[in-house]
């Protein structure tokens, strides 16, 4: 078999690994395209387990890549959120759950808190069911220290979890509820919706006009959403689609992507909005529904982001 055969066979791992720990889909592809080159420089012969070296390359990689990243990100405008993919519904509900455990937007909002160490013992061991033996080698440190360092971090995950995991019918009930009441105007009916200590994220990197912090409180994010629809989205289409392994909506400004919004629900009600603007985040998205994203937006005027905030004051 050859170099490329046995990259293939494992190709998907190691970007479903990139994903998580990196949260870019750009990122992500190119740890994994550094793994090949340096795969394809690596005598075969000296490798036991091509899985594990493999993993390892990447997983090492992507603690490089997120060290840096953290400088790069006390620098971002606004609030920095996970690139939205789009995903697939799958027969079996069983991998349907665990797909949208590990790939949602929460769950990946909350690696973001780990060290890039951390964030790598708790995906090897937890999503991927590596064997501590095989992390220990992977990330260079003992088994022991691995231990310690998935205990701690999964107490740390547990602790920002639902505790009673939301079924996907019921994610998409609430889901096609959200659009209704937006659509409508209806602010009575998105207060039954929203958690009264939800939080509003929105994600616009400086590039479009987005909330620069966090909005917080139902009836505050409530009259927001329907005074920004009001005022902006007037004539926007919401779609419902399969975001990160969640329903979410892909909202469309003239044919064009606007935006894409995910859910954090708890015991029924929307403990977190989760709203990607940022045009780079959407090309991926746009490209795959063949359409467009905000393609080369206008520079966020001072105005324009003071007239967007004032809908949140």
């Amino acid at each position: 078999m050859s170099d490329l055969e046995t990259f293939n066979q494992h190709r998907s791992l190691l970007f479903a690994i990139a994903y998580r720990m990196l949260g870019t889909v750009t990122d992500a592809e190119d740890m994994v395209q550094e793994t090949f080159l340096r795969w394809h420089q690596t005598a075969q012969t000296t490798v036991k387990s091509a899985k594990t070296y493999l993993a390892t390359i990447t997983t090492r990689l992507c603690i490089d890549r997120l060290r840096s990243a953290h400088v790069q990100r006390e620098k971002y405008v606004g609030t920095w959120l996970p690139e939205p993919i789009v995903t697939q519904q799958t027969a079996d509900p069983v991998d349907q759950l665990e797909l949208a455990d590990s790939l949602s937007m929460a769950f990946l909002v909350v690696l973001e808190r780990l060290s890039p160490i951390e964030r790598a013992v708790f995906l090897l061991r937890e999503v991927f069911d590596y064997d501590y033996d095989e992390i220990a080698q992977i990330v260079g440190k003992s088994q022991a220290n691995c231990r310690q360092i998935f205990k701690r971090s999964r107490q740390h995950i547990s602790d920002r979890r639902p505790r009673f995991p939301v079924s996907d019918r019921q994610q998409e009930e609430i889901t096609a509820q959200f659009v209704k009441a937006s659509t409508q105007g209806n602010l009575q009916g998105l207060l039954a919706l929203l958690a009264k200590d939800v939080t509003y994220w929105s994600d616009g990197g400086g590039k479009v006009v987005a909330a620069l912090k966090p909005l917080q409180g139902a009836m505050k994010v409530g009259k927001f959403l329907l005074a920004l629809r009001s005022k902006w989205l007037s004539t926007s289409i919401s779609q419902i689609a399969g975001i990160n392994g969640q329903p979410g909506i892909i909202l469309f400004v003239n044919d064009r992507i606007h935006s894409v919004t995910t859910f954090e629900i708890f015991d029924g009600y929307i403990q977190s909005v989760y709203t990607i603007r940022n045009p780079d985040k959407l090309k991926r998205i746009a490209e795959k529904l063949n359409c467009q994203s905000e393609m080369n937006p206008k520079p966020m005027s001072s105005n324009a982001q003071n007239n967007f905030t004032d809908l949140a004051t």
